[in-house]
């Protein structure tokens, strides 16, 4: 029976584990209460963390246009290189002349790794404009710096190229509105990682839990059929304070081996 009983074992391990896809949604219900918790808790954090923690940035753009006086629109081939000549420039006002200048022009304090991290340069498609956008804490200030990067750059390539300066047509705006963090949107993602969280503990714990409760349990764990089971009797657990009825079949068992 013991052999018997050890193969069933085996071959159940060895064979891979199917999860009660129902049962683990009951398991999630019966927790709620910790779900609920875990996600508020989260979304406390990231909210209080996107409010109160983390400095609100701002953005200015301005625009710049490639297509210079000296170039005529009458062909496709006037139109490519109009199209490449602003690759050519994106490429100028990055680099490490242009940023510089415009540090030392505003008295920046940083270098130009920093102030390159906080430059983001993007080129329609289907069209010769550049748009200089710089991030930083101070509305006013971004304005400043995404304005002198545009004269700066336009001197730059008119001196270095031998090409027309790029035409600003657009100097950049000091709005006041926030792009970032996003407060909304860190606090739902605080929620979801908290109900996560939650439910990761919850779907571990159930599939690593190998107690055996009910013969129900003993049948799917181990792949055993329970042919009976025998009323529990709390009296008889810890033999402390057996009953009467034990006492009197004590008694006669003792006189009978006595007799």
């Amino acid at each position: 029976m013991g052999t018997e009983m050890e193969k069933q074992v085996q071959v159940i391990n060895k064979d891979e584990m199917e999860i009660d896809l129902l049962e683990v949604f009951f398991e999630l219900l019966a927790h709620w209460k910790m779900i609920a918790v875990s996600t508020i808790l989260v979304a406390l954090i990231a909210f209080v963390g996107s409010r109160f923690l983390i400095t609100p940035m701002y953005e200015s753009t301005s625009q710049l246009y490639v297509l210079s006086k000296s170039t005529s629109i009458t062909s496709v081939a006037d139109l490519q290189i109009g199209t490449n000549l602003t690759s050519d420039y994106m490429e100028v006002i990055s680099g490490r002349p242009v940023l510089e200048q415009v540090i030392t022009n505003l008295g920046l304090d940083e270098d130009y790794a920093s102030l390159y991290h906080r430059v983001t340069l993007e080129n329609p498609s289907d069209s010769r404009i550049m748009k200089i956008t710089v991030r930083d804490a101070d509305p006013e200030m971004a304005k400043t710096i995404t304005d002198e990067i545009a004269e700066v750059s336009a001197a730059y390539i008119a001196e270095k190229m031998d090409q027309d300066p790029p035409n600003i047509i657009q100097y950049g705006y000091s709005d006041n509105e926030q792009v970032s963090p996003n407060v909304a949107k860190n606090t739902m993602i605080g929620a979801l990682l908290g109900f996560l969280l939650a439910a990761g503990v919850i779907i571990v714990s159930y599939i690593i839990n190998d107690t055996i409760i009910n013969p129900d349990d003993l049948e799917k764990k181990l792949g055993i059929h329970v042919l009976a089971t025998l009323p529990h009797d709390a009296e008889e657990d810890d033999g402390d304070k057996p009953s009467a009825n034990g006492d009197s079949q004590m008694k006669k068992l003792k006189k009978s081996i006595s007799a």
